[in-house]
């Protein structure tokens, strides 16, 4: 019974929207649950922070640390990495998932941080999704967690997160990230990708969901939690 629910749940959307007297409640209660609302990407400057996040694209956060542990002692300014070239860059992210295509980008991107931008990273979408390998999510990280913009980037964690408990349902990323602007309360819309990121990682994972252990259980509109809850 167990494994039937388990693959015909684990995607399922939720079949009501989160009222909005329970959003407040659903962050307080996941702030009160998770102590650090960082990202787990290990960085050191804005720089290095972008570098992290470009790597990170259909990668987990385990193997982008892994491969700049290595890269950025030798490695962590536009200068630096734009003197290894492609060949060189590849030799320290070669672990990474897309590698071939990062490193273009990366050099790209470093190229022009150090043309157009005097090697500093830029603090507004517009320049910041003109770089190389910079996206919409990716800029939403930046201006988030290096410059405290009250951005929301989302991943496929916060996507299903988002969809699953009913906070902010939408088909697209798009729509989801614009629902969830609208639906944060002010007080924690900094810190709001974190705790959903955090969240979707660890506990409202895809496939098997620990709803018995949710720290948002009474607020969460996935129709099939108690299920799961009892596994």
């Amino acid at each position: 019974m167990s494994k039937v629910v388990k693959h015909k749940t684990a995607h399922t959307p939720p079949s009501r929207r989160l009222p909005n007297r329970n959003v407040g409640p659903f962050f307080e209660k996941l702030a009160a649950a998770i102590d650090e609302p960082v990202t787990e990407l290990e960085y050191s400057s804005n720089f290095e922070l972008l570098i992290a996040v470009i790597l990170s694209a259909q990668a987990t956060d385990v193997s982008v640390n892994l491969a700049t542990r290595k890269l950025f002692p030798v490695a962590n300014t536009p200068e630096a990495i734009y003197a290894l070239g492609e060949e060189g860059l590849k030799e320290y992210i070669k672990t990474i998932g897309l590698f071939n295509s990062k490193a273009k980008n990366v050099i790209k991107a470093c190229k022009d941080l150090i043309d157009k931008h005097n090697s500093e990273v830029p603090d507004n979408r517009k320049d910041l999704e003109a770089l190389a390998g910079v996206g919409r999510k990716t800029a939403n990280v930046v201006l988030n967690t290096a410059f405290g913009q009250p951005t929301m980037a989302v991943d496929t964690h916060i996507f299903r997160v988002s969809n699953r408990t009913g906070l902010a349902t939408g088909k697209t990323v798009l729509a989801v990230e614009q629902r969830l602007l609208e639906r944060v309360p002010e007080d924690f819309i900094l810190d709001a990708h974190h705790y959903l990121i955090l969240h979707g990682r660890y506990t409202c994972q895809a496939r098997t969901p620990k709803c018995g252990a949710c720290p948002v259980y009474e607020e969460c509109m996935f129709k099939d939690k108690q299920a799961f809850a009892e596994l």
